[in-house]
């Protein structure tokens, strides 16, 4: 079990306990001196940009539920300290082997929960029917051909002079019928 090499693993917890768990593990690395063994402790979480109701809000979604990242040096005593730590089902790996994450597989977590614009979180689906409520295209019904959650734009094909003429709009130009 002895692998004397920092990495990073992940650890399953119950879910809804994450924030919790990683805090009772700080504490437990400073109360039980395992900061030599105990680098970082994270709850990977990315910001969104949620549209309810016509009014935009940024919240911060766990990107894996369930699941926090330990960055340590595996040894007994500190494989010890987070396994009796409650509210912890265990490392991911087999029983006895906790198996560290690849440095591509933590660079693209880190990335994802970097400092990158917000995602917009749109609760539309392509081919859903939907009300223009603000624009030139005001009163219009069309359906959802396109979204972009990046931008926060969906594009909306409306039916002018007998022909779908597809429209961009902002998602908070539309709402459901």
């Amino acid at each position: 079990m002895i692998d004397l090499q920092k990495n990073w693993f992940v650890v399953h917890t119950y879910s809804g306990y994450e924030d919790q768990v990683a805090d009772a593990l700080r504490q437990r690395i400073d109360s039980l001196d395992m900061k030599d063994k105990i680098f970082d402790v994270i709850v990977p979480k990315e910001k969104q940009i949620e549209i309810k109701n016509g009014k935009r809000r940024t919240v911060e979604r766990k990107i894996f539920p369930g699941y926090i990242m330990i960055e340590m040096v595996v040894t007994e005593e500190s494989w010890f300290v987070v396994r009796n730590t409650p509210n912890v089902t265990g490392f991911v790996g087999t029983s006895t082997n906790p198996s560290p994450l690849s440095e591509d597989e933590v660079k693209s977590i880190q990335r994802r929960m970097g400092i990158d614009e917000p995602k917009y979180h749109i609760d539309f689906k392509i081919g859903e029917t939907v009300n223009i409520t603000d624009g030139p295209f005001k009163g219009f019904d069309g359906q959802v051909s396109e979204i972009d959650e990046q931008k926060g734009k969906i594009k909306v094909l409306v039916s002018m002079f007998g022909r779908e003429t597809p429209v961009e709009l902002d998602s908070l130009q539309v709402k459901k019928i």
